[in-house]
């Protein structure tokens, strides 16, 4: 009689810490408003890279910048240093500082050629092709898994030209998807988990070039660089260009103030306008991630030549590093509740196999509403302290009776 006991007691333990169901598939949590958040540094990684090729004083130049970006909470860094052999050393310098400051990078260089930068003699699209191949397959060593790279950013301004104008935009389309399978195909071959999928270009020729069909073959990424007068039209383009492409969009460059566009801001102004943006941006799904414009030497510079930091840095830093929000979901068994979905306003989030999520906020408590398959929904607004939530079954079975009935015994 013991014996049986013994053995019902230990069934019962294992039924108490089991997982409710080995079927349902965990999704990553999230810390940040966005996978991919990053600054760019075109004016010192591509417009000097040969003139400050052996200037040795650069290294600091190149080791604070990258510090800085990195302190801000981006996860990756955009180098445009060009993919010729000539700036390869220059190239190197960027990503060892990158690595040492834990950042990923978007490498959103060009063979100069291509819109003959420094000098070079112009190249077709067959041979930038097989350049590219080469240059992945050469230099498998600099890239790291999470990695982005663009062969072409921006390319209609290269090449054959702007497909707005030359009456090529099918001929530009395929170049893209060409660049993308080759880069795609490189990447596997060498073992690394590198995106190429994300062709910047700038917006209107996004319109024309970037039908469902090409986004869906691009694997359903649009990277535009866009520029606009107000966040709320920049809002506007973003929706309907994800409408008619179908896809997800990355804001490859955007910033201010451009001039033209925004005329002249003070720090406090640029800040606002950014606040504004990135505010509305939180609550845009159709948002896949985000590159400012530039850290240094532009209009739009968020640090000036002596690194001093503007306004605007610590706007962005509140993006990129926002409150988390966390807790962990169970069941009134106890058992913790895998991937159960987090509705935050327009934003989806899923808890981890052990039922823990975190969530990003732009303020110190949120309402959320909490759902998994065979529970009830429930909505609570969470704040600092980790919340503990405890969803209940719509219909309970024999054996969650049985899980219940014994953690209500140890509660006791």
């Amino acid at each position: 009689m013991l014996k049986k006991i013994a053995i019902i007691f230990i069934i019962l333990i294992l039924l108490f810490f089991l997982p409710h169901s080995s079927k349902i598939k965990t999704r990553d949590i999230s810390s940040t408003w966005w996978q991919f958040q990053s600054i760019d540094t075109m004016k010192y990684s591509r417009d000097l890279a040969r003139e400050r090729h052996s200037d040795s004083s650069f290294d600091k130049i190149i080791n604070q910048q990258v510090k800085d970006i990195a302190d801000t909470g981006a996860t990756h860094i955009a180098i445009a240093t060009p993919y010729d052999e000539e700036f390869f050393p220059m190239l190197q310098k960027w990503v060892a500082a990158a690595r040492q400051n834990n950042l990923k990078i978007w490498f959103r260089g060009n063979f100069s050629g291509w819109e003959g930068w420094f000098d070079y003699d112009k190249i077709s699209r067959s041979k930038h092709l097989e350049m590219t191949k080469k240059f992945i397959a050469d230099h498998k060593d600099i890239f790291q898994d999470g990695d982005v790279f663009t062969a072409c950013p921006e390319c209609e301004n290269g090449g054959p030209g702007d497909p707005r104008h030359n009456g090529d935009a099918e001929g530009h389309r395929q170049f893209l998807i060409d660049e993308y399978k080759i880069t795609k195909q490189e990447f596997d071959r060498i073992g690394k988990k590198v995106a190429s999928n994300y062709n910047s270009m700038n917006g209107d020729v996004a319109k024309v070039v970037m039908d469902k069909k090409t986004t869906a073959a691009l694997d359903g990424i649009v990277t535009i660089d866009h520029y606009v007068a107000t966040p709320e039209k920049l809002i506007d383009d973003v929706k309907a260009l994800a409408e008619s492409s179908g896809g997800k969009i990355v804001l490859g460059e955007f910033g201010v103030p451009i001039p033209d566009l925004n005329g002249q801001m003070t720090e406090y102004e640029q800040a606002q306008w950014l606040n504004r943006l990135f505010s509305l941006l939180i609550n845009e799904q159709s948002i896949y991630g985000v590159s400012y414009w530039t850290n240094v030497g532009s209009s739009t510079a968020l640090w000036d030549e002596s690194g001093e930091a503007a306004l605007a840095v610590n706007t962005i830093k509140s993006f990129y590093k926002p409150t988390i929000l966390s807790g962990i979901i169970k069941d009134t068994s106890g058992s913790p509740i895998a991937s159960a979905r987090i509705n935050l306003g327009n934003r989806v989030y899923y808890s981890d196999s052990n039922g823990h999520f975190q969530i990003p906020s732009s303020n110190n408590s949120e309402m959320i509403n909490v759902n998994a398959a065979s529970y009830f929904d429930q909505s609570i607004t969470l704040s600092t302290a980790e919340a503990k939530i405890v969803l209940v079954k719509k219909s309970e079975n024999y054996w969650y009776k049985i899980r219940k009935i014994f953690k209500n015994t140890l509660s006791f």
